[in-house]
């Protein structure tokens, strides 16, 4: 029996546990199973390999995206670049490190906006955010990082501005406020200042339409979840293991 699982915390209702064992029934793959492993720590990782010797390959989520390429003895070029891995194939002990994020956020990019505004702003500076950094990179679209505090690399919520708003097209949530069950939260920004040229991404996908994405839709914003760029990496992770 081939085992996979998903690492991270807090875990919560596992888009990937649920989607794996699924396509394995859809697919009648019957050698493999899907589970999750809650790890507060990525320290425990030694451990999770130590208790379970059949594991076979591993997504990765908050908040160890950067933490776990300590642990990797291999790592894919893009996983050098952004400094951020989602997907870990496991062989022979040997832990080879991989970021699917990069190829499912480009392809929902594009496909849910075939217009590309030319500036963004993306929200977050987490593990998360280094796929969509270097994604807008390959596509030649100038960013401005936002966080919590100010730092040479970007704006705090604080120093964002309506003109500043006004200037970006496009605007990328890629931190965990107003995922379920903190369906009340939001990034702050100005939201007035929103328009209908305006596109947003929530890298979120419970649930389907966060606080963000509302708020952007009601001052007539094109809105995308991050329901497809799951599947996406789901798929990529699943080739990858397969290799």
């Amino acid at each position: 029996m081939r085992r996979f699982g998903l690492i991270g915390y807090p875990l919560g209702h596992s888009f990937s546990k649920k989607y794996f064992t699924e396509k394995f029934e859809k697919e009648a793959i019957t050698d493999s199973v899907y589970d999750v492993f809650p790890l507060e720590k990525i320290d425990g990782l030694t451990g999770l390999l130590q208790r379970v010797p059949d594991l076979s390959g591993l997504n990765v989520t908050i908040p160890h995206k950067e933490k776990v390429i300590g642990f990797l003895h291999e790592k894919s070029k893009v996983v050098t670049k952004t400094g951020a891995c989602n997907c870990i194939k496991i062989s022979n002990g040997k832990l080879s490190g991989h970021n699917t994020d990069v190829i499912g956020f480009q392809q929902s990019l594009v496909d849910s906006f075939p217009n590309l505004p030319s500036r963004a702003l993306i929200l977050g500076t987490g593990g998360a955010s280094k796929a969509v950094e270097y994604v807008l990179s390959q596509l030649k679209i100038p960013y401005v990082l936002v966080s919590r505090k100010p730092s040479t690399n970007n704006l705090s919520y604080e120093q964002v501005t309506e003109a500043i708003v006004k200037r970006s097209g496009l605007i990328i949530n890629t931190t965990p406020l107003g995922m379920s069950p903190h369906i009340v939260e939001a990034p702050p920004i100005p939201y007035q200042a929103i328009g209908s040229s305006h596109c947003l991404f929530d890298l979120i996908y419970n649930p389907a339409k966060t606080l963000f994405l509302t708020k952007g839709e009601e001052s007539g914003a094109a809105i995308q979840n991050g329901l497809a760029m799951l599947i996406i990496q789901a798929e990529e992770s699943w080739k990858i293991w397969n290799s």
